[in-house]
């Protein structure tokens, strides 16, 4: 009879660990897809080497090493490891970490606090690390999957150096893979295409990797090599990485209005995609696509606005999927269509300049005179009907009184600006001419 081990179950033999467990590196030269900062000539290789490191928090998607890269930091650097969750954790566990900190470091042995997810520490949890880093207690490292700059406070921010993780490459999950095979002693049972479609899959998450090729380990003996449709069909493919509300929507909608400016439909279609996939709401985008066509194609192609509210329109009737066949339309249109900031950043000149002026009254002239008072005010007195005169063009001035005539409205040669310039400069031909015909009289 075996003896008793409170360490093993009562009946059978210990469960397998899991493969993901199992393949963890053991030292930070196993690691992958992260020589830009483990690498020895790298920031953090650096530290290593002199075993002084600095507090930081490492900010990178899901998957690609964060918690194992802190832990093997610990063990280079002999650093007491203390890992805490930011999700389950909250000031009580914090006090608890820096008394225990604090001992360790009275007797010499320093202490690495890792917290995970540690956006989600609110401000004042952030700011009761401070003391502790400042003078030693902790070595912090944070780990988070959204930008520091707009999850974390300053005060903290300036005590740590940041550090960006790249999503695991192609070559990096193919290592990975084949050590998931090494380590179950078979291949995995995938032709060529259906190889390429799971690390695709995997979208740069190396832990998914992991756990899906595990799942396929698993199969019968007798499954056979798998192709792509029989690999989608024993394992799900992940959700495309987007919060809606976080900085991966942000990134995402600049991605689509600069292919836009840009001019590049195809581009503009596969960011459109990546956010429709991501659950984005199609109304949001359709909303987007109104300001593109004020904002950046303006009145070098006018229908640009018809098309962006017609494909809100049409989406608002038609819903999803056959609604978004409109937005994708006007995306194109907008991203093929000519370009002029030219009325938004006039109107942004006009504003100011509206603001310095403060209450300055229009021209007596071009005011309406509906009381016998305000006529003999001379309120409307001498003004020209411009669709009368010969060029259907008056030249008036209709600035305030006092104020010299201002430009905010400079066309451009794209597009139906190009007409508009020449309109334009033709208008400003005449007014110069009666400006001077006018002096001329007196």
């Amino acid at each position: 009879m075996r003896p008793t081990d409170p360490a093993l179950p009562l009946f059978g033999d210990r469960p397998r660990r899991p493969l993901a467990d199992r393949l963890r590196p053991r030292s930070l030269d196993e690691v992958v897809g992260q020589d830009h900062l483990l690498g020895p000539d790298a920031p953090i290789g650096r530290m290593v080497e002199r075993r002084d490191l600095a507090s930081m928090i490492l900010w990178g998607p899901p998957g690609c090493g964060k918690t194992t890269i802190a832990r093997l930091l610990a063990q280079r650097t002999d650093l007491y490891f203390e890992p805490l969750s930011a999700t389950f954790s909250g000031v009580a566990d914090l006090r608890k970490v820096f008394r225990a900190a604090a001992e360790r470091h009275h007797t010499g042995r320093g202490t690495m606090l890792f917290v995970d997810e540690i956006h989600r520490f609110n401000r004042s949890q952030q700011d009761s690390f401070l003391p502790y880093v400042e003078d030693g207690t902790v070595v912090l490292v944070g780990a988070t999957t959204e930008n520091p700059s707009f999850e974390l406070n300053g005060a903290l921010l300036s005590r740590c150096r940041v550090f960006v993780l790249k999503r695991l490459d192609q070559a990096a999950l193919e290592t990975l893979a084949a050590r998931a095979e090494e380590a179950e002693g078979r291949p995995l049972p995938l032709e060529d295409t259906a190889r390429t479609a799971l690390t695709a899959m995997a979208d740069g998450d190396g832990r998914y990797l992991i756990n899906m090729a595990e799942q396929l380990q698993a199969l019968p003996a007798d499954t056979g090599r798998l192709d792509t449709a029989g690999l989608a069909r024993q394992v799900h493919r992940r959700p495309p990485a987007y919060d809606k509300d976080r900085e991966g929507h942000y990134n995402l909608i600049s991605a689509v209005h600069k292919s836009m400016r840009g001019s590049d439909p195809d581009a503009a279609l596969y960011w459109l995609s990546r956010m429709l996939e991501g659950g984005e709401d199609p109304l949001y985008m359709a909303r987007r696509l109104v300001r593109f066509a004020t904002e950046d194609v303006g009145l070098a192609d006018p229908r640009a606005l018809e098309q962006a509210l017609a494909a809100w329109a049409a989406y608002e009737r038609l819903g999803s999927p056959e609604g978004e066949l409109a937005i994708a339309q006007a995306v194109v249109f907008l991203a093929t269509a000519p370009k002029s900031t030219s009325v938004y950043r006039g109107l942004g000149e006009a504003r100011r300049r509206a603001r310095e002026t403060g209450s300055l009254t229009p021209p007596a002239n071009i005011l309406n005179a509906p009381t016998r008072l305000m006529r003999d005010l001379g309120y409307g007195e001498g003004y020209v009907y411009d669709p009368d005169t010969a060029e259907g063009f008056s030249g008036a001035d209709y600035f305030p009184d006092g104020m010299d005539r201002e430009r905010y409205y400079r066309p451009t040669a794209n597009g139906e600006e190009d007409r508009v310039g020449r309109r334009l400069r033709r208008w400003e031909a005449l007014r110069e001419k009666r400006g001077d015909e006018g002096e001329e009289q007196v």
